[in-house]
């Protein structure tokens, strides 16, 4: 009664006739394990074994020598430029349009007006990178403005929150 009250329940308990596990068989060890069995593991090292074991000195592996990485020397400098170049979308129309400004003069494009305030270039020996110091405003009352650093690698570090336009630098000459 007991066997099928078990069952019922999915509780059938193993009986040790049940219980037989297939003998396993001994399989020969991967190369590499069996090399680490015989020369001992390169994480641990074993000493020698035996009658004449106190007559082998046990050799300690060298210490690896710790080199830290090479350090580029990337000074944080820029060069000033004369213009900036910009790359200005109206969002509505999908129209695009290149612009160069001088530094210190302005330009518009649709309702935003833009004052290049500065540019400045990675040197030759350096990543190529550009940022603009722009003045963003627009003739609707109400519409947000920018004024601060954009960068050209970067564009989403400092972007121009406008619902209507986009602008990105591309560079200074």
């Amino acid at each position: 009664m007991r066997p099928l009250w078990l069952a019922a329940t999915g509780l059938l308990l193993a009986d040790p006739a049940w219980a037989q596990t297939p003998s396993i068989r001994a399989e020969p060890l991967p190369p590499l394990q069996q090399q680490w069995q015989n020369e001992g593991s390169p994480a641990v090292q074993r000493s020698p074994v035996g009658p004449d074991a106190a007559d082998q000195p046990t050799q300690t592996p060298p210490p690896l020598a710790i080199t830290p990485p090479a350090t580029v020397d990337r000074s944080n400098t820029w060069v000033p430029a004369g213009a900036v170049k910009l790359q200005a979308l109206d969002k509505v129309n999908a129209q695009t349009a290149a612009l160069t400004i001088k530094v210190g003069g302005s330009a518009e494009f649709g309702s935003l007006t833009i004052t290049a305030k500065a540019c400045e270039v990675r040197p030759s020996d350096q990543p190529a990178d550009a940022a603009a110091y722009l003045t963003v405003t627009d003739s609707h009352p109400d519409s947000p403005g920018f004024d601060g650093w954009m960068l050209e690698d970067e564009p989403s570090v400092s972007m121009m929150q406008h619902p209507v336009y986009d602008l990105r630098v591309t560079g200074c000459t």
